[in-house]
Parts: C-alpha cells; structure tokens; sequence
C-alpha cells in the first residue's frame, strides 16, 4: 500500500474525531459539515505534504485549526449565536433533558473566544495530553493550561455551575 493510499484510509478512521472536532470549534452543525468538508478536501489536495512517519491526525486537526480561523476571518463573526434547528424539538422538554443540556453546552462553548473553545476541544473532547494540545497549537504548555482554566470558569458561569 502507498502512502496516498495510506492517509486515505486513514482520514476514514479519522472521520469520528474530526466531526467532533470540528463540532467543537464550529458551534453550529452546518458550520461543522463544512469544515469537515473543506479539512477533507484541503488533506486530499495537499496528501504530498503529510510524511507517513507523522501523525496524521496532529496533521489532520492543524489544517481544521487553520480552517476555521480562515473561515472566522473570512466572516467577521460578529452575528448573534442563534439556536441551531434541531434545537426546536427540545422547546416542550422540561429543562433538565439532556438535549437541552447540550444546546447549552453548545452555546456556552460557542461563547468561548477561539483559542480557547481550541483547548477544550482538544483536551476535554479529543483527550489529548496539555504536551500534545501544545504541540498541535504552536504554544507553551503553560498556555494550554491557562487556556483551558479560563475556558473551565468561563463554561462553569455560563452554564451556572460550581467548580
């Protein structure tokens, strides 16, 4: 098997935690799919550039980083967090379900500034040691701590729960 070959199959397995990922940082699903799409087609276009030695997923998840702040600049997001449409299935649901307790999630990690919803996204939903995270994001360890310290507070605030 080639290496084309090699990372093909791999972006397959990659799949699941690329969609998470891509969750994680988009807020919004529509805006997720998308950016799966543009990771996908930017790795295919690019599979010259991966080396078969490297980790595919570090590489994989640095082009969705990059992805999406070009896609942040691109929009000059400054538009109001809207609900998402499936969020309208939960409206007759008593507050405590836990698709309402995802919409908030999701709106509290949508509230996060971008290097921050980065961390977490990494660390608490991918599972990746703060050295790995750092590695990924081109900064200290130290500031992936940090990071994910203010995000913790600030998701805790706006999810009204205590430490």
């Amino acid at each position: 098997m080639n290496s084309s070959d090699a990372m093909r199959e791999g972006l397959i397995a990659l799949l699941p935690r690329l969609r998470r990922l891509a969750r994680a940082l988009a807020g919004q699903m529509d805006d997720a799919d998308d950016l799966v799409q543009i990771v996908l087609e930017r790795a295919l276009a690019r599979s010259g550039q991966w080396r078969p030695d490297a980790a595919l997923d570090k590489w994989v998840f640095a082009i969705a980083r990059n992805a999406w702040r070009d896609e942040l600049r691109a929009r000059h997001r400054s538009q109001a967090l809207f609900a998402p449409e499936e969020a309208g299935d939960a409206v007759a649901d008593n507050a405590n379900t836990p698709s309402v307790q995802k919409l908030a999630l999701a709106k509290a990690l949508a509230a996060l500034p971008p290097d921050h919803r980065e961390v977490v996204a990494l660390v608490l939903i991918e599972g990746m040691s703060y050295s790995e995270a750092a590695d990924m994001l081109e900064v200290p360890v130290g500031t992936v701590t940090s990071r994910l310290a203010r995000a913790r507070t600030a998701l805790q605030a706006h999810l009204g729960t205590e430490a």
